[in-house]
């Protein structure tokens, strides 16, 4: 077949191992429905971010498919039943996580019927508002099932001010024994294509790019059949190298652009997606069916028939090991994901989840145990492998002796825990280990302090809050203590009558005194005019005010004659 849509490489990345595939393995049959369990037990905390929240009752009969636990927050995903059943049981559980503690979860009595929910498909997302498929992502409870678990709606929306230029999906696979992904391109290349186009749509992204390895020949010849004839959608054949399925050094490879430290690739305009998760997404937009199940590699060598199953989110591990016939008493450990970035479970009954890829019944003699731990020989094996060019030597020195501070300045943070440095290493120092205790300490102290300056300001606040009514308290008391002015005496009515007409006879006395001084005046200008003499307006005044007899001297006869005299001489 021609690969004439294979791009070319354009990039490379730093480091990187060839460790043994083991990955032929668990793909020498095909993949096969694993059988229900009687119960499934379902953490409500399978995804990166906020557990989601109980939406049933215990005793409540559910469909399969049907909503059972909301998301709480943005950064959260819903949790949905697997089969129909009866709700039994919401409570602690253990779960399969690297702290072997215990979380909430929802237990359903299986009743054989595993019958759907009335789901309702999306006609055609081509005329769909992005906005509404990533909703309908969100409320299928999908998430990024290469391992992570971030909620894949969120990374469908890079925000109107970013243009994402390329979409690629991660089908490189490239840590040992897993196989699901391989398994998934080789018998649904459809799915994965239609996945493709869809967060293609909902990015509205520029090109979308397949990524492959070379070690799987068969995914690589059926993914590129079913994309023969789409427009904007390559398929890259990547050569096999460890841990080339990074998100980052994907990117590298890929665009020949590398996201900044600390950094996301949406700011450099690509957006990077599993190809389990583009089939959940075909799922959820062409048939309307939520997440409830999902591609598990059972692998190991204490598995006598490894293989691929698809399992119901919630059954547990001892089930699937039982159907691909494991040797329990040959279990040195049993691990969840890959060799080099997977963890231990401490239990066969812990229930398979969203982020559950593969599940590894590893013996003594497979897991080299019997190698011990020696002091380092600054022999710098460590520095060559690292993809991310980190100095693992520094980074571990520090981190053993405590002095988080220094790790963080050697880029602690920017390590991808691969593990190849603890893979080359001779004198076989589990180095990621301490990288992750640093990690661990670091993020305690970061929670503590945050937690410390809450306290200290809510101290701050009470302090502020009581010294202010105090003072408060205080002005009251100054208050009530302050001499209260006097009253008015209450005002007597017949003495301010009395006052009133003192003072309306005291103005009409000044108002007859005043036309007297005016009679004279005229009677003294009269005289003056008679007598030939100019006396001035002032000067008559004056002399009327002269030859006016006091008041009272003069009497009532006397005064009227006058008046009516001066009242003659005028006329």
């Amino acid at each position: 077949m021609s690969h004439g849509n294979t791009p070319e490489k354009r990039g490379d990345f730093h480091g990187g191992i060839h460790p043994e595939q083991n990955k032929l393995q668990s793909t020498m049959e095909s993949s096969a429905q694993a059988r229900m369990p009687a119960k499934l037990v379902l953490p409500l905390h399978q995804h990166i971010g906020a557990a989601a929240e109980p939406i049933i009752k215990i005793g409540e009969r559910v469909l399969k498919g049907q909503k059972i636990a909301s998301a709480d927050g943005y950064v959260s995903a819903p949790v949905h039943a697997p089969t129909s059943g009866k709700i039994i049981d919401i409570a602690d559980y253990p779960i399969p996580h690297p702290s072997g503690l215990s979380a909430r979860s929802i237990v359903i009595e299986t009743d054989g019927c595993d019958k759907w929910i009335e789901y309702k498909p999306e006609q055609d997302y081509t005329e769909t508002n992005p906005s509404h498929l990533r909703n309908i992502i969100r409320e299928a409870g999908v998430v990024g099932l290469g391992g992570a678990g971030f909620p894949s709606f969120i990374k469908l929306n890079p925000g109107s001010q970013k243009k994402i230029k390329t979409l690629i999906l991660n089908g490189v696979e490239c840590e040992p024994y897993i196989t699901c992904d391989d398994m998934l391109m080789r018998e649904e290349p459809q799915s994965i294509i239609a996945g493709a186009r869809i967060m293609r749509h909902a990015l509205q992204a520029d090109a979308c790019v397949i990524a492959i390895e070379d070690n799987k020949p068969q995914a690589y010849e059926s993914i590129c059949k079913a994309a023969e004839g789409i427009d904007g959608l390559r398929v890259a054949l990547m050569p096999t190298r460890y841990p080339q399925g990074s998100e980052k050094q994907l990117i590298q490879v890929i665009t020949g652009k590398e996201v900044p430290s600390n950094g996301l690739a949406v700011s450099i305009g690509v957006v990077c997606h599993n190809v389990s998760t583009a089939a959940a997404i075909y799922r959820a937009i062409h048939l309307g069916q939520p997440l409830v199940s999902r591609m598990v590699t059972i692998t190991g060598a204490a598995v006598k028939r490894p293989r691929n199953l698809e399992v119901l989110f919630g059954t547990p591990i001892e089930e699937l090991l039982e159907q691909c016939d494991v040797e329990s008493e040959q279990i040195e450990r049993l691990v969840m994901g890959g060799p080099m970035m997977g963890f231990a479970l401490h239990d066969t009954s812990l229930p398979v989840i969203k982020t559950t890829n593969c599940i590894i019944a590893a013996t003594r003699k497979e897991l080299g145990l019997d190698r011990p731990v020696m002091p380092c020989i600054r022999c710098g094996a460590c520095a060559d492998v690292c993809p991310v060019k980190l100095l693992p030597q520094q980074l571990y020195w520090h981190s053993r002796a405590k002095e988080f501070d220094k790790a963080q300045a050697y880029d602690l943070f920017d390590c991808i825990e691969c593990g190849c440095c603890s893979y080359v290493c001779p004198s076989n120092i589990p180095l990621v280990q301490f990288y992750r205790f640093a990690k661990g300490a670091i993020w305690t102290q970061e929670q503590e302090q945050k937690k410390s300056d809450q306290a200290r300001e809510r101290h701050e606040f009470r302090q502020m809050r009581v010294e202010r009514e105090k003072l408060e308290r205080a002005a009251k008391r100054a208050k009530k203590k302050a001499p209260r002015p006097k009253k008015a005496a209450p005002v007597d009515g017949a003495k301010m009558a009395e006052k009133m007409r003192d003072e309306a006879m005291s103005q009409r006395d000044s108002a007859v005194d005043a036309r007297k001084a005016e009679i004279q005046a005229a009677v003294a200008r009269v005289q003056a005019r008679k007598k030939g003499t100019a006396t001035k307006p002032d000067q008559a005044a004056d002399a009327a005010a002269a030859v006016t007899p006091p008041k009272g001297d003069v009497d009532k006869k006397d005064g009227s004659s006058a008046a009516k005299d001066s009242n003659e001489q005028v006329q």
